[in-house]
């Protein structure tokens, strides 16, 4: 069974249906929970959890009968330490903020597919990684 780590920028297009994203989220959310298994990560939690005034209502938006709550593997914390450590090395500065190196890492070293509508830095920084992306 497969397994689909969703970007934050996917779940909140869905829960805040968003006027240029929602049909776009929102099906490929569908697509992936038929395919398999639809996962979300402590980082991506903590992103979403800025709209919810509290962890009761947080808990209701991101139900774990859908979201599997998988955990963070200490081999993505290294992995993206170093994409992380890559990206200064090009860019000289620090422009990108780290979860989304974590994310890409925890999908990559757990042989997630990651569902985004942002591909462009995990495609430079985790070149195996599945995405599914517009």
């Amino acid at each position: 069974m497969s397994v689909t780590l969703v970007d934050s920028n996917v779940v909140l297009d869905f829960l805040t249906e968003d006027e240029e994203w929602f049909d776009w989220s929102s099906a490929m959310l569908e697509q992936a929970g038929s395919a398999g298994e639809v996962a979300i990560n402590p980082i991506i939690y903590a992103e979403v959890s800025t709209r919810y005034a509290t962890i009761e209502q947080l808990d209701d938006a991101l139900s774990a009968n859908y979201y599997l709550r998988a955990h963070l593997p200490w081999e993505a914390a290294f992995l993206a330490g170093k994409a992380f450590a890559q990206y200064r090395k090009r860019t000289g500065t620090k422009r990108s903020p780290w979860p989304d190196f974590y994310i890409g890492a925890h999908a990559s070293v757990a042989g997630m597919t990651l569902l985004t509508r942002d591909p462009r830095r995990y495609r430079a920084y985790f070149p195996k990684l599945r995405l599914i992306s517009p």
